[in-house]
């Protein structure tokens, strides 16, 4: 046999190549009979044929040569792999190739190489295979690309196969990992460890978290061309389990920062491709979706374009079609309600606020920004897109934002879901039709309230893209055919967003007329109001000069095909009006409502053309004739205005608002006119108007401004008696009343135009001024007399108009309740100039009153007297009144334009003569005290004079609340500095340095409450008028929330001290002083003030309350006003802990983002966190002590049972901050910080305990007055907060026995056990068997609060009592049928008492006596 391997020629490697080729078996069959040549089979030859191998590698073109002979000799090792000396041959052959791999070409000739390699691995030993790791780990610096890592293709097999053959394989294995991941890596490096990481299926999970770490900071070097093959090889690798919420938060992270948006034209692409691999990746595991809504619901910091570029994608696979938009819209509401808690919260930092300013705009940023680019290959998200836009719109009421949009340039949920609906009509064509499909939709399904954005959002689109809309006209067309289905105002919404487009299209324009024709003759009265006020728009639609509408797009607009343009040329002549005259005739003859917005069109159409009021006069004048009556004595038809109809008696015609429309078209061709007159009308028939067309139309002009001043005259001479009168008839008597109810409030309503115009006329007078304010007072005097004949019609049927004389209440509640008649018919009356004018003659008349009364009362006359200050308060009256009203209605109106500023103006110029009029109207001012009448008549004028303090008081609220609304506060303050200040010498100082304040906004805030509100309140309340210090308060309140921290203290520290200084007997004005104290106090002074004035009630309501010799440090706090204070203080205290509700969930949040990985840094946010939840404790801490004053008093009734139940809610939050505080399963277990630890033993011995007796002394004082009347009812109520209360002591007391045994720290020494924990409801004949079974468990209460026990067994105790935590509810349930209850630590239970009849009388338990 030896001589025979010696003479086995040798064989070179050409010749092994050749031989590898004859021997490759055709198929399985002849593999079996292939053998292998003698020479391969002899151990000698093996130096020969590793000599080739180098040899090879030597050569000019290494890299086929080597991959030619390497693959030929290991085919021909593979025929035979388990002999022993091709095992060795093997072995060597790996080894040399891995020693030469670093001086070869890596290609793919290599890469083929490496794998047949891999193939046959099993059969190499396990030394060679860890000497091949080794070298190949050896240095990794030479590893630049990609193919210089493909010998670590390798590394899986090897691994597997060690770890499987050796029982400390996994330690070598562990060892090369660690020395891979402490090693610097490549760009391509990293690029292979992902390729091959998901076969490292032993990794753990912290060498996984590691290997991440590595991978996500060497992702910012990878090119962008490699990402999308990086994150498909990651979301492979996360689909088979390995670290899933690690992988994604990366992959959201990387390209959701800054970093990530390099080469933005080009990352856009790639973010596409990455977008779909994440969508075909959550379709094959759908557990990657919960992952991703689970890391943006987690931690809000997550949020960014890229996670809700990944959140749209998502949405596309249907199981999460619903769950993602749910996500992105609850990030959106919480950003938006978390920015508006911290912003009104005043015990926040300002730098916690701005991080919540921060996060809400990237919020919105981010959701713009993926739409913007979703145009860059994510053309599968523009469904998901257009479905969360409109979620977004249907989402306003959710969260009300109007004053965010305008604060801090920030958009709101309306806006955004417009802007991201307006993108996509514009960037993406085939998503318009499903865009006008869904508005079709929404606003015919949604509620009246859900379709104004979406009306909103129509309107955008016709106004910024009116030439794409063209195409989509069919469609509005099939919605204008739902008009009379529609509520009205969205009807009428419908059609005013239309009017560009309509400006556009004649087609559209007819369409909608003959929609609207037949809509006006509907029988709903919502439908023909809707459609008068479409028609008037319609009309006023023509009168917009081309320039300002949307023609002015036409030359610069590129997107309007040659179909669009050919509708385009839409006549606009000037005709409509004449051609809708005989459709607006037909309202004429309708309901009362109808004929309202008819007149307050016709005053729109002559405001926006002047030149058509002669057109307008003519179409009125017939109507108007068959309610006046020309002749030797002037008739004014109001009988013929009223109608009834069975036995209801109903406003037929509103002829105020008639006259009023008349009225203001007279003022405005008076300052309308031009040379040019109706030559623009004319021309649009093609003829001019004649002289006669034009003395015709100047004929109709002249009646109706010859009747108004007949009117004028007949109304200030006429016996009103006469008037009211002319309705008597052979009706009941009862529709007789009616009726001259009716009547008088149409002839106040015919007063209020005629004063507007006399005040009008006033303002313009250079003479006759006098001749002018004695025809007002007449005409105030009629009006009163007036409101006091229709003062009952506000209960009756008839009465379509609240009178002026009603009080503030009334009119606020009209105006708050939304009544839109009301604020149609009165906002036509009285313009703010003419309410002006009537102010001022108010002030004349009052002022001027002192030295008229001085003189009577010297000449011993009262009856002038009398006569003059009877005058003189109906006209105060009216004009308050009148102001109040215009005020409310104003902030009503809604937006600019010409009939806003026409009726309004500047309504900031009432606030200087209200001003004036409050300081006069003040008890002890110069004016009034200047009076001597008889003591009765002095006391009337002084009460009613009261009620025009009031009201004037109220004005200017109303004044200061609208103006806060709408942003123009700095105005209307720089008016009400003109008064003359008021004389005070304590505030001369602060005066003074408020003047130097630099900031005109803050300084004239601050300068108003110096000036005017502090002297105001201070003397008002020396005068016990209660009612005028309630208003005072809550302007000051409204004011001071607006200052700055370092004023508005100062202010609180005022209201201080003004509590602590007045002596009080009445309640409300105690309630709003300690109210303004605490609000106006930034903490924490806020809630040390309130824990100082409860110290002072327990003197008066406390258990020791008999001695009240010593002065009280708050002289407002005394035995007349200890309720009205304590229930203050009650709700003060119930407003912080709804604080606490919001600050325990953000609390949790951090809790949850500092026990997980993420990967950016997050030391300054976790130094917020830190501080933010110290800041939280602090709170606590001052709420703790605020209760523990409460519960040491005797609250009664109510306040017992609202003490009760937010004691409850705030220990349901003290239970979920102790919750926090403990580690979850595999985390290390923090020490809670010393203020926790305070926090706890300060609530345990101050509040708790405490508390247990509280609520002892208020069943005993039930168990006392048992039968006394509505204890059974108060028994029910608290046999339900009670309980609760219990519930919540005991799961608080829960967590903190988990903290201490988690932490070996006793938080529980100060604690004591429950002594309420059973609610019987028990007969008193059987209280005596009770109390029979109560020696037998004293003694375990006794040593259950020793202090001095184990503390590890009283951890442990007590856990064990708690573990029937299961059946708690039914325990304290008074409604539990098992009376069992087993709370003792030593295991004893209490013997249940059966049979036992129920009484209405709670009872403690027997074990709690």
């Amino acid at each position: 046999m030896a001589a025979k391997e010696s003479a086995a020629p040798p064989l070179n490697d050409v010749d092994i190549v050749h031989l590898a080729q004859r021997k490759q078996p055709s198929n399985s069959h002849q593999q079996s009979n292939v053998s292998l040549p003698q020479f391969l089979l002899s151990p000698h030859s093996h130096k020969d044929l590793l000599s080739y191998l180098h040899s090879r590698a030597a050569s000019p073109s290494p890299s086929s040569a080597v991959c030619e002979y390497v693959i030929s000799l290991l085919s021909l090792i593979s025929l035979s792999p388990g002999t022993p000396t091709v095992c060795s041959l093997l072995s060597s052959l790996l080894s040399s190739y891995t020693q030469l791999f670093p001086s070869l070409p890596h290609d793919s000739n290599s890469l083929r190489a490496i794998k047949i390699f891999n193939t046959l691995l099993i059969h190499v030993p396990l030394e060679d295979l860890k000497l091949v790791i080794d070298l190949a780990a050896s240095d990794l610096s030479g590893v630049v690309s990609v193919d210089d890592a493909q010998l670590f293709d390798l590394l899986p097999q090897c691994f597997e196969l060690i770890r499987n053959a050796e029982e400390k394989g996994g330690d070598y294995v562990n060892s090369v990992v660690d020395k891979i991941l402490d090693s610097k890596w490549s760009k391509g490096f990293l690029l292979k460890m992902v390729s091959i990481a998901k076969e490292f299926s032993f990794l753990d999970k912290t060498r996984g978290n590691e290997f991440l770490e590595k991978v996500f900071v060497g992702i910012k070097t990878v090119d962008l061309m490699d990402l999308p093959s990086l994150v498909y090889q990651l979301l492979v690798l996360a689909s088979k389990g390995f670290n899933k919420r690690e992988i994604i938060e990366g992959i959201v992270y990387f390209f959701g920062s800054e970093s990530g948006s390099k080469m933005a034209s080009t990352v856009r692409q790639v973010e596409g491709t990455v977008l779909l691999h994440v969508n075909f990746a959550v379709k094959q595991d759908p557990s990657l979706g919960k992952e991703v809504m689970g890391l943006v619901k987690s931690d809000l910091r997550a949020f960014n374009h890229f996670t809700v570029a990944v959140l749209l994608s998502v949405s596309r696979v249907r199981r999460f079609s619903e769950s993602s938009m749910a996500v992105l819209k609850t990030a959106l509401l919480t950003a938006y309600r978390d920015y508006k808690f911290t912003k009104e919260c005043k015990w926040i930092p300002d730098d916690i606020k701005g991080e919540y300013l921060k996060s809400v705009k990237v919020v919105e940023k981010s959701v713009l920004r993926a739409v913007n680019e979703s145009n860059y290959g994510r053309e599968h998200m523009v469904p998901s897109i257009l479905q969360f836009g409109f979620i977004l719109l249907e989402s306003v009421g959710e969260v009300n934002c109007k004053e965010l949009g305008n604060s801090n340039g920030l958009l709101g949920i309306q806006e955004l879901g417009i802007q991201m609906l307006k993108t996509l009509f514009e960037v993406h064509d085939i998503a318009r039709n499903e865009i006008i499909e869904q508005i079709k939709f929404r606003i015919l399904s949604l509620k009246p309230e859900l379709s104004r954005p979406i009306l909103r959002l129509l309107c955008y689109l016709i106004q910024c893209y009116p030439y794409p809309m063209m195409e989509h006209i069919p469609r509005l067309k099939e919605l204008l055919d739902y008009f009379t289905f529609m509520d009205g105002k969205i009807a009428s919404y419908l059609v005013s967003a239309l009017l560009p487009l309509i400006r556009f299209s004649r087609d559209l324009r007819d369409y909608a007329i003959l929609v609207v024709r037949k809509a006006v003759f509907r029988r709903e009265d919502t439908v023909r109001v809707a459609a008068t006020n479409s028609i008037i728009e319609l009309i006023l639609a023509e009168k917009q000069p081309n320039g300002d509408g949307l023609f002015s797009l036409q030359d610069s607009s590129s997107q309007a095909s040659c179909s669009q343009q050919a509708d385009i040329p839409c006549s606009m002549g000037g005709d409509l009006f004449q051609e809708l005259s005989a459709l607006l005739q037909r309202c004429l003859y309708q309901q009362a409502k109808v004929k309202q917005v008819v007149y307050q069109g016709l005053v729109k159409l002559v405001l926006a053309d002047p030149a058509i009021g002669g057109l307008v006069f003519d179409f009125l004048l017939p109507h108007f004739l068959q309610f006046f009556k020309e002749g030797p004595d002037v008739q004014l038809g109001v009988s013929s205005c009223i109608k009834s109809e069975n036995g209801k008696v109903l406003i037929q015609e509103p002829l105020d608002c008639l006259l009023s429309c008349i009225s203001w078209i007279l003022l405005l061709q008076t300052h309308g006119k031009t040379d040019k007159l109706l030559d623009s009308i004319g021309a649009c028939f093609g003829f001019s108007l004649s002289q006669e067309n034009e003395d015709g139309r100047n004929m109709s002009t002249k009646v109706f401004s010859g009747a108004f001043l007949k009117i004028r005259k007949f109304l200030r001479n006429a016996n009103l008696e006469d008037i009211l009168g002319q309705t008597h008839d052979a009706s009941s008597a009862a529709v007789h009343e009616e009726k001259r109810k009716c009547s008088a409030l149409i002839l106040s309503g015919v007063i209020e135009v005629v004063l507007n115009t006399v005040a009008m006329d006033l303002e313009k007078a250079a003479d006759q001024k006098v001749e002018l304010e004695k025809e007002i007072m007449q005409f105030v005097d009629r009006h009163d007399s007036l409101a006091k004949e229709a003062s009952t019609s506000r209960q009756s049927n008839a009465c379509k108009r609240p009178n002026l004389r009603a009080t503030a209440k009334d009119a606020t509640d009209d105006i708050d309740s939304g009544n839109p008649q009301l604020i149609q018919e009165h906002s036509f009356f009285l313009a703010t100039s003419s309410i002006y004018q009537l102010l001022l003659i108010a002030l004349k008349l009052y002022s001027s009153e002192s030295s008229d009364i001085e003189a009577t009362s010297q000449n011993h006359s009262q009856s002038s007297s009398s006569k003059t200050s009877k005058s003189c308060f109906k006209i105060i009256s009216f004009a308050l009144n009148a102001s109040l009203h215009h005020v409310k209605s104003s902030a009503a109106v809604g937006n600019e334009g010409p009939m806003k500023k026409l009726i309004y103006g500047e309504i900031n110029m009432l606030g200087p003569p209200l001003l004036r009029l409050t300081v006069l109207l003040k008890p002890g001012s110069n004016v009034a005290t200047s009076q001597r009448k008889n003591e009765s008549k002095a006391k009337k004028d002084a009460e009613e004079r009261k009620e025009l303090l009031l009201l004037a008081l109220f004005c200017l609220k109303e004044m200061i609340t609208v103006s806060l609304c709408g942003s123009c506060l700095t105005h209307l303050l720089e008016n009400l500095l003109s008064v003359p200040e008021l004389e005070h010498a304590d505030l001369h100082d602060e005066c003074g340095q408020a003047s130097e304040i630099d900031d005109q906004v803050i300084k004239n805030k601050e300068l108003f409450v110096q000036k005017y509100l502090k002297p105001l309140l201070t003397d008002l309340m020396k005068l016990s008028a209660f009612r005028t210090v309630e208003i005072l308060c809550d302007i000051m309140l409204m004011i001071g929330h607006k200052l700055p921290c370092k004023w508005r203290n100062s202010h609180g520290a005022w209201a201080i001290h003004m509590c602590k200084t007045n002596n009080t007997a009445n309640s409300s004005i105690a309630k709003s002083m300690v109210r303004l104290a605490i609000n106006l106090s930034s903490p924490p002074t806020d809630l040390l003030v309130a824990q100082e004035m409860l110290k002072e009630l327990l003197r008066f309501i406390g258990p020791n309350n008999s001695d009240l010799s010593q002065v009280s440090e708050y002289l407002v706090v005394n035995q007349s006003t200890t309720i009205a204070i304590a229930y203050c203080l009650l709700q003060i205290t119930d407003t912080v802990i709804i604080d606490m509700d919001w600050s325990t969930k953000k609390l949790k949040a951090a809790s949850q983002v500092a026990q997980k990985t993420i990967h950016h840094n997050q030391n300054g946010e976790h130094n917020l966190g830190f501080t933010f939840e110290e800041i939280v404790y602090s709170r606590v801490k001052a709420v703790v002590e605020v209760l523990s004053s409460f519960v040491l008093m005797s609250l009664k009734d109510n306040q017992a049972e609202h003490f009760l139940r937010l004691t409850a809610r705030f220990y349901k939050n003290l239970a979920l901050i102790s919750k926090l505080k403990i580690a979850p399963k595999g985390q290390k277990q923090l020490l809670p910080s010393l203020q926790f630890q305070k926090l706890v033993e300060l609530t345990c011995k101050e509040l708790t305990v405490p508390l247990y007796n509280f609520v002892a002394e208020m069943q005993q004082a039930q168990q006392e007055n048992a039968n006394s009347k509505g204890m059974i009812n108060k028994i029910k109520r608290e046999n339900k907060c009670i309980p609760e209360l219990i519930f919540q002591i005991e799961d608080y007391e829960k967590h903190l026995i988990r903290l201490s045994k988690a932490t070996k720290m006793n938080l529980l020494k100060h604690a004591k056990r429950s002594t309420c924990r059973d609610f019987k409801i028990l007969d008193p004949t059987t209280t005596n068997v009770v109390g029979q079974d109560v020696p037998n468990n004293v003694g375990n209460d006794n040593d259950n609060d020793n202090e001095n026990e184990n503390e590890n067994e009283r951890c442990s105790d007590s856990e064990d009592g708690n573990n029937d935590g299961n059946g708690l509810d039914k325990v304290l349930s008074h409604e539990g049928e098992s009376e069992s209850d087993a709370v003792e630590d030593d295991g004893a239970s209490v013997p249940t008492v059966k049979g036992v009849k129920r009484s209405r009388i709670v009872h403690d338990s027997d074990d709690d006596r």
